[in-house]
């Protein structure tokens, strides 16, 4: 999927991708950091170049998830029984998936983030301040600590720090 949407927007500098690619669910830094270091598209960039344009791209759309996910999920379960379904299953799958974030609240969250894997980023935390009741003004910064140690650790991997280590 990274090389897909990669391509789409391969009339943009390569920093651009990245950007856009660390915005998006699912795939997040942890396929736009991989993929700015790779030499794919062009020549790779530096790891500190990946890792600070995939981390301010991954925190872009966490704002206004952040604030309009209560506003916007309330209005959408009063108007249809489908939407209404739609966000039990999602809170239903967040409470789930995000024990550790019931169990230790904010630092639950900051390591939920943090954890390099597909569906446990910043998106999905958004869901999970809000299922658990994390207030936006404590939610955001443990968001972007986690967001920050996820970028640490993909760029060591993509980097091969690890396989040099013996990890």
């Amino acid at each position: 999927m990274t090389e897909q949407v990669a391509q789409w927007f391969s009339i943009l500098p390569k920093e651009w991708v990245v950007f856009v690619i660390s915005m998006l669910p699912i795939v997040e830094l942890r396929g736009a950091i991989p993929w700015a270091l790779s030499p794919a598209m062009g020549p790779p960039l530096s790891w500190w170049h990946a890792y600070l344009i995939s981390c301010v791209g991954n925190m872009v759309p966490l704002i206004p998830i952040l604030a309009a996910l209560g506003p916007v999920s309330d209005a959408l379960r009063r108007r249809s029984r489908l939407m209404e379904r739609f966000f039990v299953w999602l809170f239903a799958r967040t409470r789930r998936r995000g024990k550790l974030v019931e169990r230790y609240g904010a630092m639950g969250l900051i390591l939920f983030v943090a954890i390099p894997l597909p569906v446990t980023g910043g998106w999905t935390g958004s869901a999970a301040a809000f299922v658990f009741g994390i207030p936006f003004r404590l939610a955001l910064p443990c968001i972007a600590l986690g967001v920050a140690i996820a970028g640490c650790v993909v760029t060591l991997a993509a980097a091969g720090v690890f396989h040099v280590l013996g990890l």
